[in-house]
């Protein structure tokens, strides 16, 4: 019974320190080297090998190493064969930190002031309080949950939607396409976190951004593919969007040339949001394996039927 482990490799030297520690005795590998393709029982990759099934015949668990999984073919891994997101407290305490930061940003006009700033431009701009600035989610997982815990501290009033119901103190929820309009009509900064599916794919467009009001702003740490980049560029031209972050874009790395480089209204961050922390990464994995022999729910496991 070994784990493989097929990611970046400097992450996975931290992993194989921490299972020498935590499991000594479950054989831990790093791709390409795989010891006996018979004895993987467990596989953690961001892209999984081809040929999955007939390279690993005995393979019980597949884990994510991110927190999500549309990197992923489903219909290319065993039906059987379970698939774990990377729910782990790291990649929750990043993304609340991103998101928080990234709406206080736009809440104080930081892209404004940074384009003053390289001009040489002193001007002073009108400070509104939390408590006016309305906050918005798509995507009310454990992610959204969390940073609107975080951001009910600091005064905003809070809305979410998610394509089923939920109920969380002190946000307005929404549920479904039909509510979605009523939410953006009241949104200041939106915020993204959904998880990519075909019907999520490409919902930040032009539609979406006419539904807001005007001078909304948008924090983008959902997937890449959720945002029409013409869309976002044509909305803050306009001046109906005064100012975006944007932490994921499709494809990455941009090409050189694209809007976003240089855009006066548009914060561009790399995809690094929030990455997994091995340390929480690995007390997970060891987590859901022991559940997994004991026969208990695993956390963070895929429903295949929604692609989260």
């Amino acid at each position: 019974m070994s784990f493989l482990y097929k990611a970046d490799p400097v992450r996975g030297a931290e992993w194989t320190r921490l299972f020498a520690a935590k499991a000594p005795d479950i054989p831990f590998h790093i791709w390409p080297e795989t010891g006996s393709a018979d004895d993987v029982r467990y596989l953690a990759a961001w892209v999984p090998p081809q040929d999955i099934a007939q390279r690993f015949p005995n393979l019980e668990l597949f884990f994510s190493t991110g927190a999500g999984i549309d990197q992923f073919d489903l219909a290319a891994l065993p039906p059987e064969l379970p698939v774990v997101r990377m729910a782990e407290p790291g990649v929750v305490a990043g993304m609340v930190e991103y998101a928080t930061m990234a709406v206080l940003a736009l809440h104080r006009d930081l892209p404004t002031y940074i384009w003053q700033q390289r001009q040489a431009n002193w001007a002073a701009h009108r400070v509104h309080p939390a408590s006016k600035r309305r906050v918005s989610v798509l995507g009310l997982g454990v992610l959204g949950c969390a940073v609107l815990n975080q951001l009910r501290t600091l005064g905003f009033p809070l809305a979410g939607w998610s394509r089923t119901r939920r109920e969380i103190e002190g946000v307005a929820c929404y549920a479904g396409q039909a509510e979605l309009p009523a939410m953006l009509t009241s949104t200041d900064i939106l915020v993204c976190l959904l998880p990519l599916t075909q019907e999520t794919r490409g919902i930040l467009d032009s539609t979406l951004f006419q539904h807001l009001p005007r001078g909304a702003s948008l924090v983008h740490v959902g997937r890449g593919a959720h945002l029409d980049h013409q869309a976002l560029v044509d909305a803050l031209e306009a001046g109906w969007l005064s100012g975006a972050v944007v932490d994921v874009t499709d494809p990455e790395p941009l090409p050189a040339g694209h809007p976003f480089w240089a855009h006066p209204k548009i914060l561009l961050t790399p995809h690094i949001a929030s990455m997994t922390q091995p340390e929480t990464a690995v007390e997970l994995v060891l987590d859901n394996i022991r559940r997994h022999e004991a026969g208990e729910p695993l956390i963070g496991l895929v429903d295949r039927t929604r692609g989260y």
